[in-house]
């Protein structure tokens, strides 16, 4: 339902970016050479160069919006919040479009047409939201376009649904009030009343002008769910059930058609189709890129354990990858045993297993530098949630809820938990718990920025941590 709702608010968006983004290319380029001094024999030269610019600003710049969350629904966020990521945005997408010029050893290109159109495109593009979205709000203080909505249910799934409604008032739906047989007559929730009982929903419906009506019922109320169902049959009302099933949706929960057939995911990532493309071309960069940087320090690291301790060099131990199946994992060793197998100790601060130059690897986590051809291989990715082994998932997934959800991802060298704090021993359940939860939060959140934002922050503070040891 708000997907119908959104794509109409995007299509708004979209159509007034496009338009404001070439108005403003235009403008410039107007601005900059209608002047005297302007060689017109050059004209089809330019012409031809600042067209091919503008296609791709049509292009880039709704994608660095989208990615950016700007045709997201702005729920709860102020229209400042708005016009600031506009910005961000606008100044990102300016970015790349100048260095594309530069890269492209395109001279003729003046730094006044970018000046000029970086200030019309993002003043009108802000400009743009903040009279779209004022007339939207017009327009339904007067009464347009607003649906009055009844909530069968005034209990936990009905006070979620109301905030739901509430948090999302560009949609137009406005809450006239609740049905419930529970809970007395005249109690507020979420900013609406109990109006009556579930037996007065054709009386209440006709005398209210009701448009939806949303059944929030508890699973045992089956039969009450039945008669509001048959009684509003013959009812020119939208009728809509939530399912008491979200205490379950643990995972980018969501509903989707097979077939004409509705399903309800419980658990689920974003990791399909274009993503999926996108995360791996990303990967194979990267790593391809940090091996060629890092290979001299890779094979000084190398030379180094074998002289000190004699034994091998990469350590590989079995870990859980992708849908929980079993990948090897490449380190530099740094302990005096290779263990692996259905105990393994976890290392801890002072461990007499690390040997000194090991201590100085983990310390810097160097050790970690050759899951890069562990991301060629395809077994990780540079981002993700940090493998463990398998004795200590076969011990967590027992203790942890949802732990192994972790796995509907590729592991990775770095994660959202790592570079939050969350890494090295987990001593107590309390620690695994938290990296489970900031796992979990970056396999539902999962963006190509979110991605590079994490690459940042462990470049900057990743490396060396308290707990790296």
């Amino acid at each position: 339902m708000l997907k119908k709702h959104h794509e109409f608010l995007l299509s708004m968006f979209l159509i007034g970016d496009i338009i404001i983004i070439s108005s403003s290319w235009l403008a410039a380029y107007y601005l900059r050479f209608s002047s005297l001094w302007w060689n017109e024999n050059d004209a089809n030269l330019l012409s031809h160069d600042y067209f091919l610019l503008l296609i791709a600003s049509l292009f880039l710049f709704p994608f660095i919006f989208k990615n950016m969350g700007l045709y997201k629904p702005r729920r709860t966020s102020t229209i400042f919040a708005e016009e600031f990521d506009v910005l961000k945005a606008s100044s990102l997408a300016l970015l790349i479009l100048i260095s594309a010029s530069y890269l492209l050893k395109k001279d003729s290109y003046s730094r006044l047409v970018f000046l000029y159109f970086s200030i019309f495109s993002v003043f009108f593009i802000a400009l743009e939201r903040f009279i779209l979205r004022e007339l939207l709000r017009f327009f339904r203080s007067k009464g347009y376009n607003v649906r009055r909505v009844l909530i069968i249910g005034a209990g936990e799934l009905g006070e979620r649904v109301a905030k739901k409604i509430n948090d999302s008032s560009w949609t137009g739906l406005v809450i006239s009030g609740f049905l419930d047989d529970s809970i007395d007559i005249g109690t507020s929730i979420q900013g609406a009343t109990v109006l009556g009982k579930i037996r007065d929903i054709n009386k209440i419906t006709k005398e209210l002008d009701i448009d939806q009506v949303f059944i929030a019922l508890p699973a045992k109320s089956y039969e009450k769910t039945t008669y509001v169902v048959e009684k509003l049959s013959d009812e020119v009302i939208t009728v809509r059930i939530v399912p008491d099933i979200y205490h379950a949706v643990t995972l980018y929960g969501g509903i989707e058609e097979f077939n004409g057939l509705p399903l309800i995911n419980l658990t689920d990532s974003r990791m399909y189709g274009w993503n999926v493309i996108v995360k791996r071309i990303a990967d194979v960069a990267f790593s391809l890129l940090a091996l060629a940087l890092l290979s001299p320090l890779m094979l000084t690291i190398a030379l180094i354990i074998k002289l000190t301790t004699g034994g091998p060099v990469i350590f590989s131990q079995k870990r859980y990858g992708l849908d929980g199946r079993e990948i090897k994992v490449y380190k530099f060793r740094s302990m005096t045993v290779c263990e692996d197998g259905p105990h393994v100790p976890q290392a801890r601060r002072g461990d007499a297993r690390i040997t000194r130059f090991g201590s100085f690897l983990r310390c810097l986590s160097l050790d970690e530098l050759p899951q890069f051809i562990n991301v060629l291989q395809g077994r990780m990715s540079v981002v993700g949630p940090r493998p463990h082994a398998v004795a200590h998932n076969e011990e967590y997934r027992k203790l942890v809820k949802s732990y192994m959800l972790r796995h509907k991802v590729k592991p990775g060298i770095t994660g959202w938990a790592q570079v939050n704090g969350w890494r090295g021993e987990t001593d107590t359940l309390n620690k695994m718990e938290k990296r489970v939860e900031y796992d979990l939060y970056y396999i539902e959140n999962w963006s190509p920025w979110l991605d590079i934002k994490i690459v940042w922050l462990t470049i900057w503070k990743g490396f060396i941590h308290k707990h790296a040891y």
